[in-house]
């Protein structure tokens, strides 16, 4: 089954905008080393985005530190971020992705804190920092 997104592009258009590292985590479905993100630490009101589209995907007030590396969110903007199951790597997890592109983000897991117990851990060369 292919899920088709408002925005659409090419593997070459793909290429051109994306970095390396960009493209094979958004696009290849890789994951970036844990901890070697600068929006790991970012602290600042504001919003985290789709690198690909410009997507505001979690407000800046959902971050919370998970310590597993990469940034984690309790909760996603209302309709930003679509999931479906991933049985790779001989697991099951829940994959995040971008609503708007289909970029691929992360992982949703139920561990984490209240209010929703959920850890949306999202890879952060899928995201552009945009201050309030």
């Amino acid at each position: 089954m292919t899920e088709t997104f408002p925005i659409t592009r090419s593997d070459e258009e793909w290429r051109r905008i994306l970095t390396p590292d960009q493209y094979r985590v958004m696009r290849a479905h890789g994951t970036e080393r844990p901890g070697s993100c600068g929006l790991l630490r970012e602290k600042r009101p504001g919003s985290f985005c789709c690198a690909g589209c410009g997507q505001a995907l979690f407000k800046a007030g959902e971050k919370f530190e998970s310590g597993t590396g990469w940034p984690s969110f309790n909760d996603p903007v209302p309709g930003s971020v679509g999931t479906h199951v991933d049985r790779s790597h001989g697991m099951v997890r829940t994959e995040v992705h971008c609503s708007q592109c289909g970029s691929h983000l992360g992982h949703v897991f139920e561990d984490g804190p209240p209010p929703t117990f959920l850890r949306y851990c999202i890879n952060g060369v899928a995201l552009d920092f945009v201050p309030d």
